[in-house]
């Protein structure tokens, strides 16, 4: 049976990049992003590759996730990548962060991987690697932060690592392992321009960071090199 990755987010950036590395390995795919018509990149290599299966899904519907969970119900997926995201406000300064956007935010970057380990829990757990794997940012570091601003990411994505430490336990007894990883800085939209490496490096050391993911040291924060990331 082929080795089996969701994607979210795989329309552009790291997601599209996740997409065809693990495609170019054999990997059967389902890669999702909200508007699957005007994904142009993506379904250039779903053309070229019969294992990509093209999903329209907004992380933030929780009633999408429901539904893309019925109809892969029973298929078993080795890693669950919860790679979808926003950066919301991004003038979020003390005294000016607007309440809608920042819960927007954490929608999509905190509950929204919740909602997808609990949709397709049984579906890793059926699997060989059963492997979570969550994008978080060295922002979501209370001692990283040296800086200050950026309320509304770097809550979102503090959240979100609290969320996947918990299920790294509460998944321990199904063999399911759960991964928090920082991408770098890298050059995507978000990134920008400036950014030290490109999406191709950033995936496969995240790639290789998954690859020694065990039990014993699933639900840890890890940087692009492997090394662990201070909470």
């Amino acid at each position: 049976m082929k080795e089996t990755i969701l994607i979210t987010g795989s329309n552009r950036g790291i997601g599209l990049e996740l997409v065809r590395q693990f495609a170019d390995d054999g990997w059967r795919v389902h890669a999702c992003c909200r508007r699957p018509a005007q994904a142009d990149a993506l379904q250039a290599l779903a053309a070229d590759n019969p294992d990509i299966q093209v999903h329209a899904l907004d992380v933030a519907d929780e009633g999408q996730i429901r539904e893309m969970a019925s109809q892969l119900q029973g298929q078993p997926i080795d890693i669950l990548f919860n790679n979808a995201g926003v950066y919301g406000q991004t003038d979020a300064w003390f005294g000016n962060t607007d309440s809608g956007k920042w819960l927007y935010c954490l929608r999509v970057n905190t509950i929204a991987p919740m909602k997808m380990m609990e949709a397709f829990v049984d579906n890793v757990a059926a699997s060989q690697h059963r492997t979570i794997a969550t994008m978080s940012s060295k922002m979501g570091s209370m001692a990283d932060n040296g800086s200050g601003g950026s309320y509304v990411y770097r809550s979102s994505k503090a959240a979100v690592n609290a969320v996947m430490k918990s299920a790294a336990i509460d998944l321990q007894d199904r063999g399911i392992k759960v991964a928090i990883l920082h991408p770098g800085w890298v050059k995507t939209e978000m990134g920008g321009p400036n950014a030290e490496i490109d999406t191709a490096t950033s995936v496969r050391m995240m790639r290789k960071t998954l690859s020694l993911l065990t039990l014993s040291n699933s639900g840890t924060f890890f940087d692009i090199d492997g090394s662990v990331i201070p909470w």
